[in-house]
């Protein structure tokens, strides 16, 4: 990050103190009011317009990504996470959702929110879920912690990977800062249930380590107050499926398919990590095969 940070003029200080100064800095803010309300959707929209064509790029076999962009409801905003997203029905139907919190247009800005979108929506949650709908219905029904919120991490390292933040430097700092919001998530689980931090320990020192608002940051120490160790199955699972695709490199060499690794994943349906070390197994070997 701190490169980044100083290739636009963010010299001075720790990371999370620039990155901070980088919140505040009205030209990645929205509107205020439902004029940001509304250009917080239609960036999101736009976001997976621009992602979903690359999709040929990551995967071999594809899905539709049939999804909608909603508001959270706003009876239970105030106690919702910023964003979260799904698959739709299985019959194809129902679009899947990527739903966001608009209690107020600061919760987001214009560097993070792509990395969200590809997160909750293509190729996150909601492209990974319609995965499931080839497996049979208890399969499609069975949800793994480490898979699931593992994937989405994965996912917007794919992004990465595609060169979306190639001529957008300031939404890698986005990436870059989610995956030390992650970090920084165990870190406040830990203190909360291991260490016995206040509330406003927690929320103190996630503001100070991230550079991210405090009004974010309330609603995410909330949450791991009353669900201890779910921060850790994102990082359970990114970094296992970052280690199985460096094994299959390793085991492949030249005949590493970057698409053909990624279908392998996903379509095995949401499992354990036992099984997904199982299924990448098989994938190795069928690809030995394959000569």
């Amino acid at each position: 990050m701190d490169p980044i940070l100083r290739s636009i003029g963010y010299t001075d200080g720790p990371v999370g103190d620039r990155m901070t100064a980088l919140g505040d800095d009205p030209r990645y803010h929205f509107a205020e009011g439902d004029a940001g309300r509304a250009e917080i959707m239609a960036f999101i929209e736009g976001k997976v317009e621009e992602i979903r064509p690359l999709m040929p790029q990551a995967f071999e076999t594809l899905v539709p990504g049939y999804l909608e962009v909603t508001r959270i409801p706003e009876e239970v905003e105030a106690g919702a996470p910023g964003a979260y997203g799904g698959p739709g029905s299985i019959d194809g139907k129902q679009p899947g959702h990527f739903w966001i919190n608009l209690r107020s247009t600061d919760l987001h800005n214009r560097f993070n929110l792509a990395d969200l979108t590809y997160h909750e929506a293509i190729p996150g949650h909601v492209w990974q879920g319609e995965y499931t709908f080839k497996q049979p219905l208890v399969r499609s029904l069975l949800a793994f912690n480490a898979y699931s919120e593992g994937w989405a991490l994965y996912a917007q390292q794919i992004a990465d990977e595609l060169g979306v933040y190639d001529d957008f430097p300031v939404g890698r700092l986005g990436y870059l800062q989610s995956l030390a919001y992650r970090a920084c998530r165990l870190v406040v689980d830990t203190g909360l249930h291991a260490k016995r931090w206040t509330r406003e320990q927690a929320i103190d020192w996630f503001v100070i380590n991230n550079g991210s608002s405090p009004d974010e940051i309330r609603g995410e120490v909330d949450r791991y107050c009353a669900w201890p160790g779910q921060a850790c199955g994102y990082k359970v699972g990114h970094t296992t499926i970052g280690r199985l695709r460096d094994k299959a490199k390793g085991a492949l060499g030249e005949r590493f398919d970057f698409r053909r690794f990624n279908d392998a994943v996903v379509l095995g349906g949401s499992v354990p990590m036992t099984v997904l070390g199982r299924i990448v197994d098989n994938y190795i070997e069928r690809e030995k095969e394959r000569g």
